[in-house]
């Protein structure tokens, strides 16, 4: 609840398992002991940028047992003397007071117990649940790839051609022209027999019997 004019936490709900509160930028000045009745388990609380101007208007902050940072940046009672040690003696289970400790080591960047326990094992198991629908879409991959496979053997085969990439139509074409010649040959024998049976039947020789007579 960030910069949303708040001049007091009194309408707060019961929220017992709330552990990190964001009340910064807003005008509250007292009546934290709501906060204890109602978010005991708070760890985190954040009250920069507020009207809070005496220590003793952090007392009733003494009843969160689990709080153990704490932010007052731009609040006045930063402003006075020996204000940390001061805090950290109202309030000894505090850890961290505005980002550092006692002995002005500064605090980690986040804390896996504000942000809320049980959340690595839910990622882990997320994680998991990942992997099992990568391996999903992996097996499926191969399915596909190999259903693409049957399809381009059983196109080829429609296709005519041969394991040995030779297509059936060229093969049928060579085995046409290959009887043709073989035809026409027997077409020219016939033809020459016929010729000659002709000429015999006229009574006229053939002009190779001349030759031959010739020579005799």
């Amino acid at each position: 609840m960030i910069n949303v004019n708040l001049l007091s936490v009194s309408n707060l709900p019961k929220l017992n398992k709330l552990r990190k509160l964001e009340l910064s930028d807003n005008r509250i000045s007292g009546g934290l002991e709501v906060l204890a009745e109602r978010t005991p388990n708070l760890t985190h609380l954040n009250l920069s940028g507020n009207k809070i101007k005496d220590i003793n208007t952090l007392e009733p902050l003494k009843k969160l047992p689990n709080l153990h940072s704490l932010d007052l940046f731009n609040c006045e009672v930063t402003m006075l003397i020996n204000y940390r040690e001061s805090v950290f003696t109202l309030l000894p289970q505090l850890t961290y007071l505005d980002g550092f400790d006692a002995d002005d080591q500064e605090a980690p960047d986040s804390d896996p117990e504000a942000d809320g326990d049980g959340l690595e094992d839910e990622y882990e198991n997320g994680e998991e649940d990942d992997d099992e629908e990568e391996d999903d879409l992996d097996e499926e991959v191969i399915d596909d790839e190999e259903d693409e496979d049957d399809d381009l053997e059983g196109e080829e085969e429609e296709d005519g051609v041969d394991d040995d990439g030779v297509d059936d139509e060229v093969r049928l074409s060579e085995e046409d022209e290959e009887e043709d010649g073989e035809d026409d040959e027997e077409d020219e024998a016939d033809d020459g027999e016929k010729r000659k049976r002709n000429l015999e039947d006229e009574g006229e020789e053939d002009p190779e019997d001349e030759e031959d007579d010739e020579d005799d």
